[in-house]
């Protein structure tokens, strides 16, 4: 794969020649956690291993000085590279995240992959119904993890860029920030999970349904490319920091930059939730 985007069809093809990808299912709701195990025990695509967002793709909410970092903050890279050790990845291994939203939480997979310095890592177009729709077929076969397989050979250094809360507070006005989350709750209208309701001062909105069709699907790499540019306003993509509410959903428009031909982007893990939980830090709402 030499794109971080798959389409079904060609998914299917590989299963059909029995070049399997080790296959991450993502599926997930925010509203009821056991929603995207449940999806996951009545129909997977043949293979696949359940991700579930808050045992495997998080880690803890809290910093060992007790600091809140977060709704869902990144797992150690340690702990993951040995998460994908146990799904049968290795440095050379093709892997294909999905779910069923648009890759609203697969994306979560892809990034973290992408930070342990995997590569050859990619989102399925169109998720579950779109595989289903171009004739793929589902079952019920448990995928078993590996308990002794070795960790994962990580980078030495994270392969994706962060910027954590202080170092954002201080950068504010001199970096682009793009947040992925419904346009109400950006102008502070309502919030239906953080306690206070807002965003980032000087931070644009970029919903991330904007990087997909009507179809469900990523839009074209060069329509992408074109939308982001128009907000950018010049700035190279390391100068560009992405959050939503918890840091999840953030991944969507940095993997539809991906797409676009403008990887680099930056990843502000605690996002909103962080943010908004700090009575020192600015809100802004309009």
């Amino acid at each position: 794969m030499n794109t971080p985007l798959i389409s079904a069809a060609a998914l299917k093809s590989m299963l059909e020649a029995g070049r399997p990808p080790v296959l991450l299912d993502c599926r997930f709701d925010l509203g009821d956690i056991a929603a995207g195990e449940r999806a996951y025990a009545q129909g997977r695509i043949p293979g696949a291993h359940y991700l579930h967002l808050d045992r495997d793709l998080s880690g803890p909410l809290h910093a060992a000085d007790g600091r809140f970092l977060g709704r869902h903050p990144l797992p150690s890279r340690e702990r993951f590279a040995a998460l994908a050790g146990a799904l049968g990845i290795s440095p050379g291994t093709s892997v294909v995240a999905y779910d069923a939203q648009g890759g609203l939480f697969a994306v979560r997979a892809w990034w973290l992959l992408r930070w342990l310095g995997h590569e050859n890592v990619a989102l399925l177009d169109g998720g579950v119904p779109a595989f289903v729709a171009a004739g793929g077929k589902t079952d019920t076969a448990p995928a078993a993890r590996q308990a002794d397989a070795p960790r994962y050979a990580a980078a030495a250094a994270p392969a994706m860029p962060t910027m954590e809360a202080d170092a954002l507070g201080r950068a504010l006005g001199r970096v682009g920030i793009l947040d992925a989350r419904a346009a109400p709750r950006f102008r502070g209208e309502f919030e239906p999970i953080d306690p206070i309701a807002g965003h980032i001062p000087g931070a644009l909105n970029r919903p991330l349904q904007l990087n997909l069709g009507a179809d469900g699907l990523f839009k074209p790499a060069s329509v992408l490319r074109q939308e982001f540019e128009a907000q950018l306003g010049g700035r190279a993509p390391g100068q560009v920091v992405h959050y939503c509410g918890s840091g999840v959903t953030a991944c969507h428009n940095i993997f539809a930059m991906t797409v676009a031909g403008l990887p680099g982007a930056v990843l502000y893990p605690g996002s909103w939730s962080e943010w908004s939980g700090d009575p020192g830090r600015a809100i802004a709402r309009s």
